[in-house]
């Protein structure tokens, strides 16, 4: 398995609380930092990769996939020009 460095310089203040809290942890500081670190980054992403709607806007969405699809004019032409230009086999 290969690694990747990346180094922290850290103020005395935070690095005596990020050592006391790796103690209480039982692990090192860069253990701490590493899963403190990964955690904080997946629940970002998790959070982000979310869409959140209000509640007006849910039953919009709801009431548009449950009612019946009408194309608009212009994927009416699309669906034309493609039907004149595709051949079937």
């Amino acid at each position: 398995m290969s690694t990747a460095r990346f180094d922290l310089k850290l103020d005395p203040d935070d690095k005596d609380i990020v050592a006391k809290a790796a103690a209480l942890m039982g692990t090192t500081m860069a253990g701490f930092v590493r899963s403190a670190a990964k955690e904080k980054a997946q629940a970002l992403l998790e959070r982000e990769a979310r869409i959140t709607l209000t509640r007006r806007d849910a039953e919009a969405f709801v009431a548009a996939l449950d009612s019946a699809f009408r194309p608009n004019v212009a994927l009416e032409r699309a669906l034309s020009r493609a039907k004149r230009q595709v051949r079937r086999a």
